[in-house]
């Protein structure tokens, strides 16, 4: 609230004198405002509040797609809201942790323009609570409330300065890549599941994107595996390394369309940019060097083993409920055409063993592999048929598929458990 403020008369004595009484009333006989009286009222005011209409269902989609970035105890408070900006009749909402930003648009019925901040969760749990309808918004900008008025009820929310929002970086001056919707949620669900979730090593927390004129390879490890999988069908024109965090590509998988959409991808030093239909995803890079991964595929592997993959997916899957709870070891022995599958828990004297027919050309070994890992990465093949090259029961062994799609290669390497018969 406003106080008045009174200002001294300069002159120490504020009294009039009994000689000046008259002139001081002949020259006051023009009626003069009264010392205490306010301005006049602006006959113009400008609105407090400002108003849209919009589908429930409609800002509900939307705010679920992005809602993914909101976390449940942010460094800085006002990441538990959405920011919403109205401007010529469109809304735009977006949400952020500082690392990461998602901002989606949809059309509305609004006259004004405004900012801001609406919370999170308590705008989505009453969305989601309401049947389709459209719903009215009143947004004040003064006090920070939000007031959603459906055709039973009005619900009254209280709302933040969408100045105290974080900006969203902005690329400048980068020349675009595109890649189908298709292709970019296919590279990274083949190698999302191998990234690392260990933050003492930073750089393997996010997946390795290397662009070249030709093709475009993304790389993931956790120290135990390796994924690699390239595209000879996008050509990026330009040769960077970018290392964009799991969150973000987990972010991102989550949105892309499932028809045939183009997805525009833009960087700088420090941020990735995607775009596609109404929605954008900013990303901090990760600042760190990648670990050359390409020194640790081994190059000479005489022995080959061609087996179909379902029917090993599905031994592994039975077998490893018989083996150790730490270490989650199976054994694998390559006997002529055959594939014995085994594994045992020494601690509760549990074991269990499959044969297995398959194409072998090599030497007779044994070797073990972590069954989870295993599992995972043939889970993730599509091919009928797989293909796993192998050295020494010592050497990490090497899985791809026996006929690879066209336009794109997939390559996963896993590391060996040690095995007491060897040691």
């Amino acid at each position: 609230m406003q106080c008045l403020t009174f200002k001294r008369i300069k002159g120490g004595n504020n009294t009039l004198r009994p000689n000046h009484h008259r002139q001081v009333l002949r020259a006051s006989s023009k009626p003069q405002p009264h010392p205490l009286s306010l301005p006049p009222a602006n006959p113009n005011p400008q609105p407090r509040t400002m108003k849209f209409i919009v589908s429930s269902s409609a800002l509900l989609k939307q705010l679920q797609s992005i809602n993914g970035v909101v976390t449940n105890s942010p460094v800085v408070p006002i990441l538990e809201n959405f920011l919403f900006e109205i401007e010529a009749g469109k809304l735009t909402i977006t949400a952020s942790d500082l690392e990461t930003s998602m901002i989606t648009e949809l059309p509305v019925e609004a006259r004004d323009t405004g900012r801001i901040a609406a919370p999170a969760r308590i705008l989505l749990d009453t969305l989601k609570n309401l049947p389709d309808q459209p719903v009215t918004f009143t947004l004040d900008e003064e006090t920070y409330t939000i007031e959603i008025s459906s055709a039973n009820g009005r619900y009254k929310l209280a709302g933040e300065n969408a100045a105290d929002f974080p900006r969203v970086p902005v690329v400048k001056g980068s020349a675009p890549i595109e890649m189908p919707s298709s292709s970019l949620a296919r590279a990274i669900n083949k190698t999302i599941f191998a990234v690392s979730t260990d933050e003492l090593r930073p750089a393997m927390t996010g997946i390795l994107v290397q662009l070249a004129d030709s093709q475009v390879t993304f790389v993931a490890t956790d120290g135990h595996r390796l994924l690699r999988y390239r595209r000879q069908d996008v050509g990026a024109g330009q040769t960077a390394n970018l290392i964009i965090p799991r969150k973000a590509f987990n972010l991102l998988k989550g949105t892309l369309p499932s028809e045939a959409t183009p997805v525009k991808m833009e960087f700088n030093q420090s941020n990735a940019f995607f775009s596609f239909n109404q929605m954008r995803l900013v990303c901090r890079l990760i600042d760190e060097r990648y670990p050359d991964y390409e020194n640790v595929i081994p190059v000479s592997n005489p022995n080959k083993l061609i087996i179909n993959r379902a029917e090993l997916l599905n031994s592994v899957r039975r077998i490893s409920i018989y083996s150790n709870k730490t270490t989650h070891q199976v054994r694998l022995r390559l006997t002529g055409s055959e594939l014995v599958v085994s594994a045992e828990d020494l601690d509760f004297s549990n074991e269990a063993k499959e044969t297995l027919s398959c194409q072998y050309d090599g030497e007779d070994m044994e070797i073990g592999f972590n069954a989870r890992f295993l599992l995972e990465m043939l889970a993730n093949i599509d091919s009928e048929e797989i293909t796993l090259e192998l050295s020494t029961p010592n050497r990490a062994g090497l899985l791809m598929p026996t006929t690879p799609d066209e336009n794109e290669s997939i390559l996963m390497l896993v590391m060996p458990v040690m095995l007491n018969n060897y040691v």
